[in-house]
């Protein structure tokens, strides 16, 4: 069903998805590359039953660009905006992890769902950014997500893949390229969240002043512990999302003996 004009959707024979894509920074006026990025998530979304795809602009107001993108998609959508702060952008020359980028496009996401959804709705949160490579067996796998489930993900992190190590059935720790204390070390690509726990914590955000590396960690520690993650993709051992633009300096050898989909 198409949530955009409706605060409340009936629900359907499977569990209604909401699918958190903040688009990267709109500049003025907006890349080339932007609008390919988002036909190209799109067409894959376009692939997924029972999907709605919430879409954040970092600008004033939503743009033309983006919309038109949206509205010929042919996936159900709902089209945002929330303007980065001056102050978090980093003055000329700086460097692009000085802040974390989204942070405020995720957090609107975060309170459209909060201001549209029931608290005993079903569904499942996925924050998919548009320069990642997905494969469809990914959205099945989170579909039963009732907690955090977690995956591997490839090419990322500078290593051929980041993932949860798992033992038996649970997650005991993670294989991560930099700073392997954090929390919760994963990528945002790494993880889905069930919509009804993210509603019964309504301060779980992501903290837009988060250290490098800390913004996923900021989001999860207000929803679960490590000890509660739900391993997915054959208990991480499969690879179905790739950053392939960004992240990965080595070759494109084998994944040492992990598949993908």
């Amino acid at each position: 069903p198409n949530l955009s004009p409706l605060p409340r959707t009936p629900p359907t024979p499977r569990d209604p998805w909401a699918t958190l894509s903040p688009t990267r920074t709109l500049p003025c006026p907006p890349r080339p590359v932007q609008k390919a990025e988002l036909v190209r998530l799109s067409q894959t979304l376009l692939h997924v039953p029972a999907l709605h795809w919430v879409v954040v602009e970092d600008a004033a107001s939503p743009s033309a660009l983006v919309g038109g993108v949206l509205a010929a998609s042919g996936v159900s959508f709902t089209h945002l905006s929330a303007e980065t702060p001056p102050e978090l952008r980093g003055g000329p020359g700086a460097p692009s992890w000085l802040f974390p980028r989204g942070a405020e496009q995720r957090n609107r996401a975060l309170r459209w769902l909060r201001d549209t959804r029931r608290p005993d709705e079903p569904g499942v949160v996925y924050f998919a950014d548009d320069d990642n490579t997905y494969s469809l067996r990914l959205f099945e796998e989170m579909r039963s997500t009732r907690g955090v489930s977690v995956w591997p993900v490839g090419l990322v992190g500078g290593l051929r893949l980041e993932r949860p190590l798992v033992a038996g059935g649970r997650v005991v720790g993670f294989h991560t390229g930099w700073r392997p204390e954090r929390p919760f070390p994963l990528d945002m690509a790494g993880f889905a969240v069930g919509l009804r726990l993210l509603l019964a914590h309504p301060r779980a955000r992501f903290d837009p002043r988060a250290e490098r590396g800390f913004l996923e960690s900021s989001f999860l520690g207000g929803l679960v512990t490590p000890g509660q993650l739900e391993p997915r993709a054959d208990n991480c051992t499969q690879v179905g999302v790739w950053g392939v633009l960004g992240g990965f300096g080595g070759g494109l050898g084998g994944l040492g003996g992990f598949g993908g989909w």
